[in-house]
């Protein structure tokens, strides 16, 4: 059907002619070979005058005036918002707010979100914020932020609601899994200021390496927490912690898997565009390229903690232990547009060195360890052993040092049994090469 601007309204008529150029490109009688393309690309002729009626109609009888540009960028919103969770229209404030969370500083209560089924839902706290303290999970789904019902939010507009002033207080309703009626959670904002690399040592040889979310300088940050632990002594094994890791920065991944592999594939993409199809391999350089690994993972663990999980399973380099992961695989590439604002569009899917696909399928563990609590029950006499008594003999600081581990280790069954994972692997190897 062939567009006639003149009977069209004039704010439509406006909105069309600025669409024209291309439609009538779309609808010249050349050979689909001169054009490079096939019919399916053509522009949809009644779509766009569709659209053009649409926004006349707003424009001449919605109940408030509405600015073109308004209409306009939600219209974009919408495209976005339509084609996957992860896909948005970012405004110049939304722009910055992805950097700070990349350069790790912000405002707000410290939770990554995304959407599942149309529900705003938690993918996890961060470490150490306002949203882990007060105990909320992984797939926990947001009803409401303060007042406002999230259903029909977009991601960024619920981000933009959780964010703002140190010392604020917001309120959030949430429903978990498992459970009938909401409950309400009051968080105060804090300034975020996210380490995204902790370490210790659970006891002499065994290392613990926490890797909460990638950020530009992870990967450094891992080599250099590798050195510390490796000061005093060789180790026997390493538990690498990316539970409750919503992912981040690409390169930072790759880094990270890099200090454990010194060859292989560690991730490729693949996508509609030539850039978008990347391989990424490991270097000889290696932090730890011969320690036992132990890698735990949860339904909090997504997107570049996936690919890292993925890759060391993938090259047998260390044992995945936890739960199945979030399974997000996409690739999200910014897209700059030339009034200072942006795209975040989806444009490739992660895959890791077998060839698996992240997206919606996740990572399956090696070993199935459900997240609990080690209790001893009470007047059993195995909560009270030598080393609690005062006075024993030994050294005071050795044992300092012991009980606050055995502390973390009775509130956490999943690292527990990483360790005693990583003592068998290491009784094993010692009778291979005796």
């Amino acid at each position: 059907m062939p567009l006639r601007p003149a009977a069209l309204p004039t704010v439509t008529r406006r909105l069309v002619s600025a669409l024209l150029p291309a439609a009538l490109l779309a609808l010249a009688p050349l050979p689909v070979a001169a054009q490079g393309q096939s019919p399916e690309d053509d522009l949809p002729v009644a779509e766009i005058q569709a659209f053009a009626e649409v926004f006349e109609r707003i424009k001449r009888a919605y109940v408030e005036e509405v600015e073109d540009a308004d209409l306009l960028r939600n219209a974009m919103r919408g495209m976005l918002s339509e084609l996957d969770p992860h896909s948005a229209y970012l405004d110049s404030e939304e722009f910055e707010s992805l950097r700070e969370s990349t350069e790790g500083e912000f405002g707000g209560v410290g939770i990554e979100v995304g959407m599942e089924d149309g529900q705003l839902t938690v993918i996890t706290p961060i470490d150490d914020t306002p949203a882990s303290r007060a105990g909320l999970q992984s797939r926990d789904k947001i009803l409401r932020i303060d007042d406002t019902p999230t259903d029909r939010l977009s991601l960024q507009e619920a981000v933009n609601l959780m964010r703002g002033d140190p010392g604020t207080e917001i309120r959030l309703t949430i429903l978990r899994q498992g459970e009938n009626a909401p409950q309400e959670v009051t968080l105060t904002r804090e300034v975020i200021r996210t380490e995204s690399v902790k370490s210790e040592l659970l006891e002499a040889g065994y290392g613990y390496l926490r890797v909460s979310q990638f950020q530009t300088r992870t990967g450094e940050q891992v080599g250099s927490a590798i050195r510390r632990l490796e000061r005093d002594a060789p180790l026997k094994g390493l538990v690498l912690d990316l539970r409750n890791n919503p992912g981040g920065v690409l390169q930072a991944a790759v880094d990270v898997a890099d200090a454990f592999l010194d060859e292989g594939l560690i991730v490729y993409t693949e996508g509609r565009l030539p850039d978008s199809e990347m391989r990424f391999s490991a270097g000889r350089e290696t932090a730890a390229a011969e320690v036992p690994l132990v890698v735990l993972i949860n339904g909090g663990s997504a997107s570049a903690a996936e690919i890292v999980a993925g890759a060391l399973q993938d090259q047998r380099r260390g044992v995945v232990m936890g739960t199945e992961s979030f399974g997000k695989g996409s690739v999200q590439q910014i897209m700059p547009l030339g009034n200072g604002e942006g795209l975040k569009l989806t444009t490739a899917l992660y895959f890791t060195p077998d060839g698996r696909s992240i997206q919606a399928q996740g990572i399956e563990p090696d070993v199935e360890v459900i997240r609990g609590r080690l209790e001893v029950a009470e007047g059993s006499g195995l909560d009270v052993r030598e080393a609690d008594l005062e006075g024993h003999l030994g050294s005071r600081d050795e044992q300092r040092i012991r009980s606050e581990m055995s502390e973390r280790l009775r509130e956490d069954y999943q690292l527990g049994e990483a360790l005693n994972l990583l003592k068998a692997l290491n009784v094993l190897s010692q009778r291979r090469g005796g």
